[in-house]
């Protein structure tokens, strides 16, 4: 749907009659006063008559243009480019002053509304002032990501004190139409951090909501350690606290082993299992 074409007409019958009519009295004023200014020019009629002519005339322009602008308020047009949603109403429809005869949706740009923890936006803002300007992404609902990165034009000035979040608002260009509202999605906001330490997933295991991985000794033994996670990727952990950059951990049969267990195994290197995952990293 294109800006300034028409959607609806609304009775335009009975107004084309009333403008068809108040243009035929505006034709006829003309001639009146045509052929009173005849009369006026040969001292036919007097000078009051061309002025009583002339004032019809204006009068029944008037009357025209009024029957002009009645008519117009029959035709709805699109106020801008844009998407056109279903017509519940069937031509011929009685409708009533205030009904919804559809809606128009400008989805050259949507706008993505988010929540975002307490810790995520300290780390945004940081990014931010680092780097100005933060794009985040937006992951669809077939898990695919969206063509063009968004802004973020609005953050909300308080945190809901029962979630602890605070609601983002990102501007996303909608180039192939493919977006409409309220369609779902994740958002994904890049927020780098600096000698982080990463683990396969797979080499950690739950207890009581503690998440915890089994380290190597220097003699083969199995202990196992608790670990808090900082951030989770596609089959990564970042971790907070726990590990060290030397601790060998124990990457399969986390199941089989218990503390203090020997065992005999064989080193990876971990870059080696990294690529092997979902997520290749550098």
């Amino acid at each position: 749907m294109h800006a300034g074409q028409v959607l609806f007409r609304i009775m335009p019958k009975m107004l084309q009659a009333e403008l068809s009519k108040a243009q035929a009295e505006t034709k006829s004023a003309e001639i009146e006063l045509q052929n009173t200014k005849l009369l006026t020019d040969k001292n036919v009629v007097s000078k009051n008559e061309l002025a009583m002519a002339k004032a019809k005339l204006q009068s029944a322009n008037a009357e025209t243009a009024m029957a002009k602008m009645h008519l117009a308020f029959t035709e709805i047009r699109a106020p801008f480019d844009g998407t056109i949603d279903r017509i519940p109403l069937k031509l011929g429809s009685m409708v009533e002053e205030g009904a919804l005869l559809t809606s128009l949706s400008d989805n050259s740009q949507v706008f993505a509304y988010f929540n975002v923890s307490e810790p995520e936006y300290l780390n945004y803002q940081s990014a931010v002032k680092a780097k100005g300007q933060q794009e985040v992404s937006l992951l669809l609902a077939n898990n695919e990501l969206l063509k063009s990165k968004g802004k973020v034009e609005l953050i909300e000035s308080e945190f809901d004190s029962e979630t602890g979040n605070i609601a983002f608002r990102a501007r996303f260009k909608n180039a192939d139409n493919l977006l409409r509202n309220g369609e779902t999605g994740k958002i994904q906001m890049v927020v780098p951090l600096k000698n982080a330490l990463v683990i396969p997933q797979k080499a950690t295991y739950e207890i009581q909501d503690k998440t915890y991985v089994f380290i190597v000794d220097s003699k083969n033994k199995v202990h196992s350690r608790p670990i808090t996670i900082k951030g989770e990727l596609p089959d990564l952990y970042v971790i907070g606290d726990g590990l060290g950059l030397g601790d060998k951990i124990l990457l399969e049969g986390v199941q089989k082993v218990k503390d203090d267990d020997k065992i005999s195994f064989k080193f990876q290197q971990p870059q080696d299992v990294i690529n092997k995952l979902r997520l290749k990293t550098e």
